[in-house]
């Protein structure tokens, strides 16, 4: 598959300005509003339908609101369900197919400040970025932006990137050894840009993947978010349902699927993930 420049420097551009964006709302509350789209077009030095593109995505993914007339504010705090595992090892979900991976962008350059807090680094701190286009059996699956620690991998390579599992890049030729991860999906829609590279119509559904991977030591060694086909990549759960164990009243919750109060309070509940790739031949 051939890449289009065009279309890999306008993803790269929304991404920027996305990051830009996620940082005025991490830095405000719920309710508080952000700057227009004029005087962010001006700061961020970019065009009007890049800016609505990467407000649009940020408006579907439940974390801004527009109010006609007023502008745009922090959407209000999301519903949170995490889902605990038993398990103490790394375990991401695996999927079906020859994966392979075209670089769109592999560069040195400061943290900034959101990288910079999930990384635990100083903004100015380098960190590896690469952007990629993830293929299954030659088709066009995820887009995919990592941000890695430079003192980490001082000497990771582009080739590395493109072939290969980065994790077992990370321990093999740089002495990483991931330990953890915390993972969310959440859904949102493809801008036309995204759209060519993913060879899907414009607003085509996907999921958004964030994850923050730690070592053995608790130190966080890569942030990531992908952005994956909805029409051909979906995840299975297998939840497995312990016996009650916590017969505190109080105890009260809700897993998702699992219509509330199917479940006694108190039970554990554990869980495996695996990715599904359809095929679409």
């Amino acid at each position: 598959m051939e890449i289009d420049p065009a279309a890999s420097g306008a993803v790269l551009k929304r991404e920027r300005v996305r990051e830009a964006i996620l940082e005025l709302i991490e830095e405000r509350r719920p309710g508080d509003a952000i700057p227009s789209e004029r005087t962010l077009c001006a700061e961020l030095g970019v065009s009007r339908p890049t800016l609505r593109a990467a407000v649009d995505q940020l408006v579907v993914a439940g974390l801004l609101v527009r109010e006609h007339g007023r502008g745009m504010f922090v959407a209000a705090e999301k519903i949170t369900q995490e889902l605990v595992s038993d398990r103490q090892s790394l375990s991401l979900p695996q999927a079906a197919g020859l994966w392979t991976s075209r670089l769109l962008q592999f560069s040195s350059l400061p943290a900034g400040a959101r990288v910079g807090r999930k990384l635990r680094i100083s903004p100015a701190a380098r960190i590896r970025y690469v952007a990629r286009l993830r293929l299954v059996d030659g088709s066009p699956m995820a887009i995919e932006y990592l941000h890695v620690p430079a003192e980490l991998v001082p000497d990771l390579t582009s080739d590395e990137m493109e072939s290969g599992d980065l994790y077992e890049h990370l321990r093999e030729r740089h002495d990483v050894q991931v330990s953890e991860a915390v993972q969310s999906i959440e859904p949102t829609v493809v801008t036309r840009a995204e759209a060519d590279l993913l060879d899907v119509p414009e607003l085509s559904p996907a999921l958004l993947f964030e994850r923050l991977t730690s070592d053995h030591h608790g130190r966080p060694v890569e942030y990531v978010h992908s952005l994956y086909r909805g029409d051909r990549y979906r995840i299975v759960s297998r939840l497995a349902l312990g016996p009650r164990t916590d017969r505190d009243p109080a105890h009260t919750g809700h897993h998702p699927g699992i219509p509330p109060g199917d479940l006694m309070p108190g039970e554990p509940l554990t869980f495996s993930t695996r990715g599904v790739v359809q095929d679409d031949r």
